[in-house]
This record gives structure tokens, sequence and C-alpha cells, in this order.
């Protein structure tokens, strides 16, 4: 495997607040996000086990009827691609972010979330969120990495 790389991100946690949706100058959607998840972390000092939480930015390309379901306290799992940018702010400083590109989004039933059901608008069973992938991006949006040949469902770790 010599001269090949992966960058693969897997998560299932819980949205921080609800996703934001805004169009490119060319019209193509990006819901932000960002997702909470939780490790156990032993006290090195009194021995006591508590959560300790990591948050992260999501970016989702092209989806911009799936925003209304991501609410804030919705559990869901995620695939994508690691990727980092910078930029200049209002005052001319050089800003950096890392960001998770979604490629694949599942709504979990857990959580809160507003909705009139308890899995909030997507039903009570767990469903996958389309993704519709065009054959070549706008400029506007992130660079396309080359893809890995898919993975079976034999080759998933757990």
């Amino acid at each position: 495997m010599a001269g090949r790389s992966v960058n693969k991100v897997i998560l299932i946690g819980h949205l921080g607040k609800d996703a934001e949706t805004r169009f490119t100058t060319s019209g193509v959607a990006l819901t932000r996000f960002t997702l909470a998840t939780n490790r156990r972390v032993k006290d090195s000092q009194t021995g006591d086990w508590r959560d300790e939480t990591d948050w992260h930015s999501l970016a989702l390309w092209r989806n911009e009827n799936l925003g209304q379901y991501l609410l804030k306290g919705k559990q869901v799992y995620v695939e994508g691609q690691l990727r980092s940018r910078s930029y200049e702010d209002k005052d001319g400083q050089k800003k950096y972010v890392t960001e998770v590109v979604v490629d694949e989004i599942i709504l979990l039933g857990g959580g809160g979330g507003r909705g009139d059901d308890a899995g909030g608008g997507w039903g009570d069973a767990t469903q996958r969120a389309p993704m519709n992938r065009p054959a070549q991006k706008p400029a506007s949006g992130p660079p396309e990495a080359e893809m890995p040949p898919e993975l079976g469902e034999d080759d998933v770790p757990f």
C-alpha cells in the first residue's frame, strides 16, 4: 500500500445547535453544524472516571433539504473526510479551520430536537440521508480528493 493514504472520519454524536444552510454565489447549498462526541477518561489524581466532550465542525454540501432535520440534540452517524483551510477574517488576521466534509449522514432515533414524532421528522427508524453527488463540483466547493474504493460490510471494524 505504498504511496496510498486514507482520510476517513466516522463520528456518532449529538448536534450542538441547529444546522445552518447557506448558498454559494453559484447556488450550491452548504450546511454547517457542530457535533459533540464523548469519551471516558480516568482522573490520574482521584482515580474517578469522567466524561470529556470533543466538538467537531462539519460541512455538508448540496443537501439543502437535510438541514431541517439536523436539530440541536439529535444523534447522528457521520462519515466524511477531514479538511483544513485558511481564510482572512474581517480584521485581516489569517484563521485556520479544520472540519469534517460529510460524505454520508444517518439520522439516528435518539436525542432531542424539535418535531412531532420521536424521530425528528424521519420517523422512528434510523434513516440514511441521500447524498446527491454530481460528476464535478463547482470551483467554489472544497477540492475533490481521490477516493479509495468503497468498503464492503465485511471491512467495517465493528
